[in-house]
């Protein structure tokens, strides 16, 4: 599904969550929030801060791929970026 609004990223991580038959509460304790910010976010709340969202998506392991649909400009599909790997290494710096 592509996501092109807060609304979709909430309505995303709401399905991956009840797929996953976890609550609000745990999910909010997985990723480090408090459960009023997983109602927001599921809400589509627009000021959700990205690095939230992000931690949120890797809990609930819901991949990212920034490149779809882009080409170099000799017409080859470009490098995939793994945004998972960046979250993950950005916490290991912060550690």
């Amino acid at each position: 599904m592509p996501i092109r609004s807060p609304a979709d990223i909430g309505a995303t991580i709401r399905d991956r969550r009840k797929r996953l038959k976890l609550d609000q509460s745990a999910l909010a304790k997985c990723i480090g929030v408090c459960r009023q910010w997983v109602i927001e976010i599921e809400q589509g709340h627009p000021r959700a801060e990205l690095s939230l969202v992000l931690r949120a998506l890797n809990a609930l392991g819901i991949p990212i791929d920034a490149s779809a649909g882009l080409t170099t400009s000799r017409g080859s599909a470009p490098a995939r970026v793994d945004i998972n790997a960046n979250v993950a290494k950005a916490k290991k710096g912060k550690a």
